[in-house]
């Protein structure tokens, strides 16, 4: 249904599986010709790409639906999407995981962060759902699968507020209650990275990393060997993008105000072919040259 390979596939091949953030139809193609093997899909950066809007639980699913479509609709390679809290209650979950297994998205992460208090990214959380709420969820996702290799993923935010002893007994009930791995964001320090990596060592795991984040910064191998599965990093293209745009319109700016231009567009011809590369300009010429215009 996914493709060739599931996520979990791909995990035991890449050891571990590293994927990018995309946040639109664009950075999923760079993706894609970068030569990763799978693409996360973050509602921090659909959210302000599509919208400017923060990721503090203002978004309805409709609106990450449509961010997603178009990311899925651009790339051959498996996606999996934060679904937040599944937008509800378990009526809520169950549209949740039709829609996106309708899309082609190949697996979902669903927290346990209260929604009224919801923060992005790695900040301290504050307020949780009742374990079994999530559960709840957790097994109404379960049995909504159509295809056993979609990915369901418990995301527990309990780290901040009930600390690593706290957030590994909410992963274990969030197993059993059917998610096939655990994220635990936010973990702060590196001896606890590795704790909880060993404690749910053969468990599907994934872990994200992020510039100026909580959590502090292992490569993908460090983290392969404390039993993680998928490192995700959130942030690192979605930031970059908003700066090279800032610096950019700041260059356009001055040329508006009088100043000389090209000064610094050494690389403007290398920025063309990789846009032209991603948008598959060629492949277009083509087809209106083979079926088109005499």
């Amino acid at each position: 249904m996914f493709g060739a390979k599931s996520f979990r596939q791909l995990a035991a091949e890449e050891q571990p599986l590293v994927t990018p953030v995309a946040h639109d139809a664009l950075s999923a193609r760079l993706i894609a010709d970068a030569g990763f093997k799978a693409i996360a899909i973050g509602g921090s950066s659909v959210l302000a790409v599509r919208y400017g809007l923060p990721d503090v639980g203002i978004a309805a699913l409709g609106e990450m639906i449509e961010g997603a479509r178009e990311i899925v609709a651009a790339t051959d390679l498996p996606c999996i999407i934060d679904a937040d809290d599944g937008y509800g209650d378990v009526k809520s979950v169950v549209r949740t995981m039709e829609l996106y297994q309708r899309l082609g998205v190949a697996g979902l992460i669903l927290e346990d962060q209260a929604r009224d208090t919801k923060q992005p990214g790695d900040t301290k959380a504050r307020g949780l759902v009742p374990p079994e709420n999530m559960g709840e969820k957790l097994a109404t996702a379960r049995a909504a699968r159509r295809d056993p290799e979609f990915l369901i993923i418990a995301r527990t935010d309990s780290y901040g507020l009930e600390g690593l002893d706290g957030a590994m007994r909410r992963a274990e009930r969030y197993l059993k209650a059917g998610a096939d791995g655990i994220f635990i964001p936010g973990i702060a320090r590196p001896e606890e990275i590795a704790r909880a990596g060993s404690a749910l060592r053969g468990t599907y795991q994934m872990i994200v990393m992020s510039e100026g984040g909580k959590t502090p910064w292992l490569s993908p191998a460090e983290l392969y060997g404390m039993g993680y599965s998928q490192v995700a990093y959130p942030s690192f293209v979605v930031l970059r993008t908003a700066l090279a745009v800032a610096r950019a319109l700041a260059e356009l700016k001055e040329i508006a105000s009088g100043a000389p231009a090209g000064a610094g567009w050494s690389d403007i011809d290398e920025a063309r072919a990789v846009f032209q590369r991603a948008v598959r300009q060629r492949d277009w010429e083509e087809i209106e040259r083979r079926h088109g215009r005499s």
